[in-house]
């Protein structure tokens, strides 16, 4: 007989970002009113689950979405840096998609399927796979929560699900505190599940990609 096991991983609430910084693993980023939230929906989201183990980025706006799931559950918060977002060269600026016009930054655009500007993707899928793995032996039989970021969840997604890692980055399904679902039985995964608890507190207009 099989035994089933669940990783979820969810994406942090909306951040405190009145700049548009795009703010990658720079400290002191912190969740908005509305990002804690966010976080307080996904935690219900999770009731009734049989959640035994809890693992974050070490990012605060991370830590500040797994603490509302740490209160229900009762579980400490172990954190990892397997789970923090992706390298990117454009960290710290007010990067946006008019921003790639600027002909002083195409030398780090020259490769979109690596990418040329940031971390790896399969540096990230080569990561995210490791702390899932290991959050799934811990949880053997029951349910984890790893709280991370848009772009390493997302590759952990479309590696699970066979897909190129190369993309759109204005198509990724993951939104603020989304829950993308991992089912396994023993150690085959059978199932990617996505549900967006927040959706009905998520802002107007377009959202800047990752973070």
């Amino acid at each position: 007989m099989s035994t089933t096991t669940v990783v979820h991983l969810l994406r942090h609430g909306e951040v405190h970002n009145p700049q548009g910084i795009l703010y990658g693993r720079l400290p002191d980023f912190h969740l908005s009113e509305r990002g804690h939230e966010m976080a307080e929906r996904a935690a219900v989201w999770l009731s009734g689950r049989d959640v035994a183990a809890l693992y974050s980025s070490p990012l605060e706006r991370a830590q500040e979405t797994a603490e509302p799931v740490a209160e229900r559950f009762g579980l400490s918060i172990r954190l990892d840096d397997r789970l923090t977002e992706a390298g990117n060269s454009f960290q710290g600026t007010a990067f946006s998609a008019r921003s790639i016009r600027n002909p002083r930054i195409w030398h780090r655009l020259y490769n979109p399927f690596q990418p040329s500007w940031g971390e790896p993707y399969t540096a990230i899928v080569a990561r995210m796979v490791d702390v899932i793995k290991l959050v799934r032996k811990e949880a053997w039989g029951r349910e984890a929560v790893c709280v991370s970021h848009q772009l390493p969840i997302w590759m952990a997604r479309r590696a699970a699900e066979g897909q190129r890692l190369w993309h759109r980055p204005d198509r990724r399904r993951c939104n603020l505190a989304s829950v993308t679902t991992l089912t396994f039985e023993d150690h085959r995964l059978v199932s990617v599940g996505y549900s967006e608890p927040a959706a009905e507190l998520y802002p107007a207009g377009p959202v800047m990609p990752g973070a």
